[in-house]
């Protein structure tokens, strides 16, 4: 037997890459929102999104979640061409929006908000009028959904009645609830007090153990804390790509983003 087929196969690069963009550009009348930009996910980290106001990150994450399809370039998801299929189609593919479920039902409770997402997930029909014995199949799991994001303790409450942070929480349980591989956060922190914002935190790293997950947020303190990469935009391209430490000591991040947050 020869010494090469005694060769272990080695793993190929392309294996750790989950989402990646080449040549991702945006064109609005004539204005360029995102130009050419390259960007690789790595299977498994959490990834961070961010720059300035005007950067081009919503139409960037807009892009690779498919609510806008790009003027040029290509995506591609486990090594397969995704430009031209939809949000659902993605979905279906294990790439999930956070929130796509976004507007909670507020009178049905915290178990029934997630049930709807395990039906849509498994194919069924949102028919809320069938018998409560062949729904109730679907409560096991719902259970342990809402388990995941720490509101066990609001199984049965209306999901109206929940805080600003355990809405977002609940939110999270119904996109976990369809399963993806990948997910997707959009300023997950906006709007919420700091208590809220670092319970959400501590469910995002918790969440994030066997996912890979890409987030658009403006709180750098929430994006030094859980980021393993940040991809730094400006003026729709990518101004600069590494840690927290090393984007934060780049003199074109300081000047374009950091700098301009703390003035």
């Amino acid at each position: 037997m020869s010494a090469a087929m005694n060769q272990s196969p080695v793993a190929s690069p392309k294996a750790d890459i989950i989402l990646s963009a080449r040549g991702l550009t945006k064109r609005f009348s004539g204005f360029t929102a995102v130009d050419s930009v390259d960007l690789d996910i790595k299977r498994g980290t959490i990834h961070a999104l961010i720059g300035p106001n005007g950067a081009g990150k919503t139409t960037c994450f807009n892009l690779l979640t498919k609510f806008l399809q790009p003027s040029a370039g290509k995506i591609t998801l486990n090594d397969r061409d995704i430009t031209r299929l939809s949000a659902a189609d993605i979905s279906r593919r294990g790439l999930v929006r956070s929130f796509q479920i976004s507007a909670v039902f507020p009178q049905l409770s915290v178990l029934e908000n997630v049930r709807i997402a395990l039906q849509r997930r498994r194919g069924d029909s949102f028919d809320f009028w069938r018998p409560e014995k062949v729904l109730s199949a679907y409560d096991e799991e719902a259970s342990a959904r809402v388990e995941e994001v720490g509101l066990s303790s609001h199984l049965h409450e209306p999901a109206g009645e929940l805080s600003y942070g355990r809405k977002r929480a609940l939110e999270i349980a119904t996109t976990l609830a369809l399963e993806p591989e990948m997910l997707l956060l959009d300023e997950p922190m906006a709007g919420m007090a700091q208590e809220d914002v670092g319970r959400i935190s501590a469910l995002i790293r918790k969440i994030s153990a066997n996912r890979t997950i890409l987030m658009v947020e403006h709180n750098l303190s929430v994006v030094a804390d859980l980021s393993d990469q940040i991809t730094v935009l400006a003026r729709g391209q990518v101004l600069a790509e590494g840690t927290y430490e090393d984007v934060s000591q780049d003199e074109r991040v300081v000047e374009a983003y950091i700098g301009a947050g703390h003035e």
